[in-house]
């Protein structure tokens, strides 16, 4: 078990990791505790991250409360606070602002993402772009691009 208060480290591989007001680049364990701490990358069974900042998760399990984090990958993701990206089985978002969700069952409370893809979605969220919105605009932007490339060619190609 290894716990980490006020010092930055490097990588820490340990069975249990329990960091406060600490950072780490690389934290490989089965738990990881991080309060008002921040790391890069972090890789675990069960993380539980409260006011803390972690650019990459991968987790079976992640509790983050009031926490900023870039990239979550799990199986199971209960987040409240800020996040860029989750891709999960079932996650949880609450209270959150989330830039994508995507996981089979989502459950969000009182969240906004920008998009969210999901097979079952429940709870109140505000989204940007939901599904619909996002093939209107690939569509969109593809024929655009379609259109500039023919008009190029037309009038830059050799003849």
């Amino acid at each position: 078990m290894s716990n980490i208060s006020e010092t930055d480290v490097q990588t820490v591989h340990a069975e249990t990791v329990r960091m406060h007001q600490a950072s780490a680049e690389t934290i490989n364990a089965k738990e990881i505790e991080l309060e008002q701490s921040a790391a890069v990358h972090v890789q675990a069974d069960s993380v539980n991250t409260h006011q803390s900042a972690v650019v990459a998760v991968e987790a079976q399990e992640l509790l983050s409360q009031n926490s900023a984090i870039g990239f979550v990958e799990a199986q199971q993701a209960s987040v409240r606070g800020y996040i860029g990206a989750v891709a999960a089985q079932n996650a949880q978002v609450h209270y959150s602002l989330a830039g994508v969700v995507v996981a089979n069952d989502v459950h969000v409370e009182n969240a906004r993402t920008i998009l969210l893809v999901g097979q079952n979605v429940t709870g109140n969220v505000t989204t940007v772009i939901n599904s619909r919105s996002a093939l209107i605009a690939g569509l969109v932007a593809g024929l655009f691009s379609g259109l500039m490339l023919l008009l190029g060619r037309m009038l830059f190609g050799r003849k």
